[in-house]
């Protein structure tokens, strides 16, 4: 109903309607073919060599304009997925809602797929389907090239590069978009968010990391169809959250994020967080440690950084749990439990990121004994980088004294001897009895044997 009704409204005003493409040479794009990666290359060449119209598409387009190095290769051709994996021995079919193929070169996984067809607002087919938000769920249209590039979310996405002519097909005017720093929608914003909401979350995504601002038209429905995200399967909206907090700039992200009214049902936690001074100065200070990490081309850990995003709800529930007269540990467990069974209804952070959450939770309390042995098997934890990690973090964002910090930091670079020396004395309050291990019963030796006469 909701596509008809703006099919009628916007039909013959040209919003879905892609022009000529504007063809950039390789002077003005300024793409070098030594650039692109072999695969991509030898994928386009054999399949144009068969008769079949094939380009680099996408992200790895718009980076290389900017004079970035992508971090994938996608291509698009006329070819089917049948005659694709044809012409590739290395290659496998792959996808249900819409069919693709991975063609692979050594290490490297290049993915083609074929055009994809543009369904006019209001117009029925029946291998189409949306909800009742209109929402896409099925779509299995191939098409043209001028349908693919109308397909596209973004004019800065809608870039096809041919490595064999040394080309860029613009056809949404992205080039000048780019060049102006402007991430503008193609069609009308408000019908596209429709068909696919994790668009609003790209948008935030693509306008952090690119540096460019989202236009005026594109932005103006974001906070109003905010709430459709909650329509969308949970696994897809955890993949693109990666992709945002993984990207390099997730700080700049989330401030973006607020500022669309996106986090709202998303991650509510940030809300809270979020409004509270030492709980955004935790956040920030995360999201901004792990950005330096991903751009140092360092590896991040997922559940670390879940564990940061989520903790000052642990640390809520915690001392409301301890407010009880639960003890400290069991306490914590508590609130750890209620923390993540909360999420896992709003967003789906798979059983292996959570069990590390946990885990970086349990050690927090563990740093604060520093006398005995317990300091010397805390540090042969598995987990106690990560551990020590986090209660940097605590420590900078003022939820800790610091001292704390630089007291594990020394213990970790003294040696054996240096290290017991840095032990600190119990005080009688914390010092805990211990028990006296249980002497075994001395056993009476048996009586010697009578001697025989």
């Amino acid at each position: 109903m909701l596509r008809r009704i703006l099919g009628k409204v916007f039909s013959g005003k040209s919003l879905f309607k892609a022009a000529h493409p504007r063809v950039i040479a390789r002077k003005v794009h300024g793409i070098e073919r030594d650039h692109i990666s072999r695969g991509a290359t030898q994928t386009c060449e054999t399949l144009q060599k068969s008769g079949h119209a094939a380009y680099v598409v996408g992200g790895a387009v718009r980076d290389l304009m900017l004079g970035r190095a992508p971090k994938d290769y996608d291509v698009a051709t006329s070819a089917s997925p049948e005659q694709v994996r044809a012409l590739f021995r290395r290659s496998r079919i792959i996808g249900r809602r819409f069919r693709l193929v991975h063609v692979m070169f050594g290490a490297e996984t290049i993915e083609v797929s074929t055009f994809r067809g543009s369904v006019e607002a209001g117009a029925v087919d029946s291998r189409q389907a949306t909800d009742e938000h209109g929402r896409i769920l099925r779509d299995n249209v191939f098409g043209s090239l001028e349908d693919d590039a109308r397909r596209r979310d973004f004019t800065v996405n809608a870039l096809f590069y041919d490595p064999v002519r040394e080309e860029v097909l613009d056809f949404h005017n992205g080039a000048a978009d780019l060049k102006a720093k402007k991430l503008r929608m193609i069609g009308e914003p408000t019908l596209r968010y429709r068909e696919d909401p994790v668009r609003m979350l790209r948008a935030v995504r693509l306008a952090a990391g690119l540096g460019l601002e989202i236009e005026h038209g594109t932005r103006k429905p974001i906070r109003a169809l905010a709430e459709l995200l909650q329509n969308v399967p949970q696994a897809r909206v955890f993949d693109e959250m990666m992709k945002l907090l993984l990207s390099g700039h997730a700080a700049e992200a989330v401030r973006r994020l607020r500022k669309e009214g996106l986090h709202h049902g998303l991650m509510p936690v940030l809300d809270a967080i979020l409004e509270q001074p030492l709980g955004e100065r935790f956040v920030m200070s995360a999201l901004e440690n792990t950005d330096r990490r991903v751009n140092a081309d360092k590896p991040v850990s997922p559940g670390f950084l879940f564990a940061a995003l989520l903790w000052h709800q642990v640390l809520e529930a915690w001392k409301k749990a301890t407010a009880r007269g639960v003890k400290t540990m069991p306490a914590l467990f508590e609130a750890m439990d209620q923390v993540s069974q909360e999420q896992a209804e709003k967003l789906a952070i798979p059983r292996r990121y959570s069990a590390d959450m946990k885990e970086i939770w349990a050690l927090q309390p563990r740093f604060e004994n520093r006398s005995g042995r317990r300091p010397f098997t805390l540090l042969e934890h598995p987990r106690f980088r990560a551990a020590f990690d986090f209660l940097l973090l605590r420590c900078a964002s003022a939820e800790l004294d610091p001292a704390l910090g630089k007291w594990w930091q020394s213990f970790q670079d003294a040696d054996p001897e240096a290290r017991t020396e840095m032990l600190v004395a119990p005080t009688p309050g914390d010092a805990k009895k211990r028990r006296r291990p249980r002497r075994k019963k001395r056993v009476a030796p048996a009586a010697d044997a009578a001697p025989t006469g």
